[in-house]
């Protein structure tokens, strides 16, 4: 009976077997050997997952190539398995996707293989636990070319550009001199010698300073203070005394600043956090109304039920209005924004309940009109905006807080005016079966003055 070798499954042709048709067997064996001694295939992939196949009886297969190049869009990282995973196998793959490779055998380590990178890759074939290695990582040094000439990147043979540049060196030693016809320092130069120079000259422009003039910096006191006519320089602490009479003509960067005195600032004055004796000022910016339920009233046309106060077996009696799910109802109410308002959109958000059980969304609207001293009140409610519908938990009573909404034009928005809102439960936007109970909504605006002064 024929057995087959570990490796690549050559057919081993017993003594007396296949008499007169060895030869096509023999002949599998060659192709077997062809492909694994230096054979080439290129593998479309098409999906994130992919079988090189081995077979373990003779049967030509994909995995029996030397060399491989997988091309195609798999539309994410694909994981290409070695099928067979007692079978120890080297490959040289090309990554010609665009996406990355993670190549795998067992529960081993596996080797990922970047987009348009290539490696020799070996598979321990250690069964279930096999591993796979990068081998050319573990060769030691450089693997390959950086990809974008005169740029370097760690790890990378250096080329240089047409111009013969190179960005990005840093850390270089040099043990002998540095001969160059011009030499540009960005950043700082640390000489442990003597810099030696015909001429100096910062940003282009020769330093004329005489000893005399240098000397300014000897203070013949302590560091940290201040002595007239001289420099001025930091003790270790970076501080400095007896400093006055400073002015300035640009900015003042500071950690903290501590001012003993009154402070005169005629500009802005701009602060992340503002306290006052302690407690932190209010600022102009995103302000909340809470309206409760109670606050509201049905429409008089499609109009929600009235207002019902609620007594639950333990805890607090609530009042409600209840929106029932055959069709689109409304309540409404009224606010009087602050003048600090800033007249732009506001945006709102549902505190609501369930008495039942059924897990189906509810969907709130709200749109608003403001109405100005001598401006008729029978004017129209701006657009309605609909926030994302919620899901009920399912258990009776569960308080449930709809995520905030997107922007609510207000119409006629403006200042010194009565706001009126209609809120409404947009049945075709919700998949809720029972009556939604209203408990009140928050209204989140904008403030852009100090107060309503």
């Amino acid at each position: 009976m024929a057995t087959y070798t570990a490796a690549n499954a050559l057919k081993k042709i017993s003594t007396g077997d296949e008499s007169g048709t060895w030869g096509d067997s023999t002949n599998n064996n060659f192709d077997i050997i062809d492909r694994a001694s230096n054979g080439f295939v290129s593998i479309a992939l098409s999906s994130t997952s992919y079988t090189l196949s081995l077979s373990t009886t003779a049967v030509l297969s994909d995995g029996h190539y030397k060399a491989i190049k997988f091309t195609g869009t798999p539309g994410g990282t694909c994981t290409v398995t070695l099928e067979q995973n007692d079978k120890a196998r080297i490959y040289m793959i090309l990554n010609s996707t665009n996406q990355s490779l993670s190549i795998t055998q067992g529960s081993g380590a596996n080797v990922t293989i970047a987009a348009d990178k290539s490696a020799i890759i070996l598979a321990d074939g250690a069964g279930s636990g096999a591993a796979v290695t990068d081998f050319t990582s573990v060769l030691g040094g450089i693997t390959e070319l950086d990809v974008t000439a005169g740029t370097v990147s760690a790890s990378k043979a250096v080329v240089v550009d047409s111009n013969k540049d190179i960005t990005g060196f840093r850390n270089v030693t040099m043990t002998g001199e540095l001969d160059a016809a011009t030499l540009d320092i960005s950043g700082n130069a640390d000489i442990d010698g003597t810099l030696e120079t015909d001429a100096f000259s910062i940003a282009g422009t020769t330093v004329s300073a005489t000893a005399a003039e240098l000397n300014y910096n000897d203070t013949g006191a302590a560091v940290g203070t201040v002595v007239a006519s001289k420099t001025v320089t930091a003790d270790a602490n970076k501080d400095v005394a007896s400093l006055r009479n400073l002015t300035l003509t640009g900015e003042l960067d500071a950690a903290t600043l501590d001012i003993s005195g009154n402070a005169d600032i005629d500009g802005t004055l701009e602060a992340d956090v503002l306290t006052v004796d302690g407690a932190a000022a209010k600022v102009a910016g995103l302000e909340t109304i809470y309206v409760p339920a109670g606050a509201m009233y049905p429409n008089r046309t499609n109009g929600c039920s009235s207002v019902t106060q609620v007594e639950l077996s333990n805890g607090p009696e609530i009042k409600v209005l209840d929106f029932d799910a055959s069709s689109d109802e409304n309540a409404q109410f009224t606010v009087c924004f602050p003048k600090s308002w800033n007249e732009g959109t506001i945006t709102f958000q549902a505190f609501w309940t369930v008495t039942g059980t059924d897990t189906g969304t509810v969907a709130w609207g709200l749109s608003g009109v403001s109405i100005a001293d001598n401006v008729s009140i029978d004017t129209a409610f701006g657009t309605n905006v609909v926030a994302t519908a919620k899901a009920f938990s399912g258990t009776s009573n569960d308080m449930t807080v709809s995520a905030v909404s997107g922007a609510v034009t207000v119409a006629s928005a403006a200042v010194d005016t009565q706001t009126y809102f209609q809120i409404m439960r947009d049945v075709s936007a919700d998949s809720q079966t029972g009556d939604a109970r209203l408990l009140g909504i928050k209204l989140f605006f904008t403030t852009d003055a100090k107060n309503d002064a």
